[in-house]
């Protein structure tokens, strides 16, 4: 990407249709911005390390009660850290992308359910790209205006 066609750090833009706004030319279409992107990438992240952080808890769970093998403090452990996370940046993109409830409340009980984290991970990453490409296409369309304006 060359540099131009990079947004001004925390710049708010009028997005292009995306999953966060459909219609750009609706009134209540939320602001893009890029540390909008950036909460949906944090989110992104660390969805699928929380999902298999709980599958391996419920594996080690079950090891436990079969064998000899305790691991269950140690990924419990890693799991709640993981999972303080994803609340945290869930919230966090709740806030900036204006999700409505019921959206919100999916991403939250993805984090739940066994291999939910996956699936959250999918929809975070076509959020997330939306999210960018409206950022890039708004700033290129602003430039493009700045540069009718003074020639």
């Amino acid at each position: 990407m060359r540099s131009q066609d990079r947004p001004a750090s925390g710049s708010a833009v009028r997005p292009v249709p995306s999953v966060l706004c459909p219609a750009p030319d609706l009134e209540g279409c939320p602001l893009v911005d890029i540390k909008t992107a950036s909460a949906l990438r944090r989110l992104r992240l660390v969805s699928a390390p929380e999902a298999v952080s709980f599958l391996l808890l419920l594996v080690c769970s079950v090891l436990k009660r079969t064998t000899d093998f305790n691991a269950v403090p140690a990924m419990g452990a890693l799991h709640g850290l993981l999972f303080v996370l994803y609340v945290l940046f869930w919230l966090d993109a709740w806030n900036r992308t204006k999700w409505s409830f019921g959206r919100a409340a999916m991403y939250f009980a993805l984090s739940v359910v066994p291999f939910g984290g996956f699936f959250a991970e999918r929809k975070l990453k076509e959020e997330a790209q939306g999210a960018v490409d409206a950022v890039i296409a708004a700033r290129a369309r602003q430039e493009q205006k700045q540069e009718g304006a003074s020639a």
